[in-house]
């Protein structure tokens, strides 16, 4: 099996992309390509960029130009749920796009020509990220120490629905908008469902994990920046070691 793995930001794929053995670098498309060996896994780890194009872009080269037999979104997320705090994880149920509108031609959401309003991930992949997370949780107590001294004590995770999309939600105004269109959603961020639709397309396996990286309010700037600087890598290495020790086991 040969594992993709995806994060907008460099921040979160640093560490991920430090840990590959053997790397074998390609440059396509405007993005830089890692394959080698991660955890005893042959991956593909990429920084996609941000926003629901370039992620699109960059998942569609993954799978023609690199025959990827599955992916792994990972990176961080703006809760819009209050039960979500700075630290706490998200693995994507459904993903939506939030920006999506074609009416009056067709249902709000509707992505055209597909029915759909939403991309489902498989339980069987939900499964087995939602175990990878428990362990990370459980096992990785130095980092839970770090994060403890920075003020996140007890982290823990939720399965919910993401919405995606070209803005970055900023304002309490944005975030209860969204919620009221949107009430199952959970956390918000600018990628993961735009990857789930090309890996609809192509009928390849998908799994998004989010970290909350801020409230999604009127301080997100500074808190996602913070947070992301300090705790997003860390968050993603070490969820991804847990993962694919289940996949490859």
């Amino acid at each position: 099996m040969l594992l993709g793995i995806m994060g907008a930001m460099p921040e979160e794929m640093d560490k991920i992309i430090a840990t590959i053995n053997n790397k074998v670098i390609i440059e396509k498309g405007s993005r830089i390509y890692y394959r080698g060996d991660l955890f005893g896994q042959e991956v593909v780890a990429v920084f996609s960029r941000w926003g629901k194009v370039a992620s699109a872009t960059t998942a569609t080269n993954m799978i023609l130009e690199f025959g990827v037999d599955r992916i792994v979104f990972t990176g961080v997320a703006g809760a819009i749920s209050s039960d979500l705090n700075v630290g706490d994880i998200v693995i994507a149920q459904r993903l939506y796009q939030h920006d999506m509108d074609a009416r009056p031609l067709m249902r709000r959401f509707e992505i055209p020509l597909t029915g759909k309003t939403s991309y489902e991930i498989p339980l069987q992949n939900i499964e087995t990220m939602t175990e990878a997370v428990h362990n990370f949780l459980k096992n990785d107590k130095d980092f839970r120490k770090i994060l403890t001294d920075q003020g996140i004590i007890y982290p823990k995770f939720q399965i919910g629905d993401i919405a995606s999309g070209d803005l970055f939600i900023s304002s309490t105004a944005m975030k209860n908008s969204l919620l009221r269109n949107l009430p199952s959603v959970v956390c918000a961020e600018m990628e993961g469902a735009a990857v789930a639709q090309v890996c609809d397309d192509y009928g390849v396996p998908l799994v998004v994990v989010r970290v909350i990286s801020d409230t999604a309010d009127e301080e997100a700037p500074v808190s996602a920046i913070g947070f992301v600087n300090q705790h997003a890598g860390d968050y993603s290495l070490s969820i991804l070691k847990e993962y694919i020790g289940l996949v490859k086991a």
